[in-house]
């Protein structure tokens, strides 16, 4: 299992301000349950994978169905800022597992 952990606070002058905030953590399977044999099938695999991350993640902070602009950095980490709300959610693969 693949674990990830998210940060959810408010923003002040759209930054991350930290004056409230929500912490956890998610586990999904690993990229061979989404299609990944090795060989091909990674990026269709590691899509799907980050798909069902964020509608875990959303689920668990009562964000479902919100919409809202999605930034993915090269380490791994997604950023997602909701439209209309002044927050900001980051989530990072944990250290033990998370994109390989």
């Amino acid at each position: 299992m693949n674990s990830y952990n998210y940060e959810y606070t408010d923003t002040f002058a759209g930054d991350a301000n930290y004056s409230w905030v929500k912490r956890g953590s998610v586990s999904v399977p690993e990229l061979t349950h989404y299609g990944f044999d090795g060989s091909h099938g990674y990026s269709k695999a590691n899509k799907s994978q980050l798909r069902e991350v964020m509608r875990l993640v959303k689920r668990e902070i009562g964000l479902t169905g919100t919409k809202g602009e999605r930034l993915e950095y090269g380490d791994g980490t997604i950023e997602f800022r909701p439209c209309g709300l002044c927050t900001v959610l980051f989530i990072d693969p944990n250290d033990e597992g998370g994109i390989e």
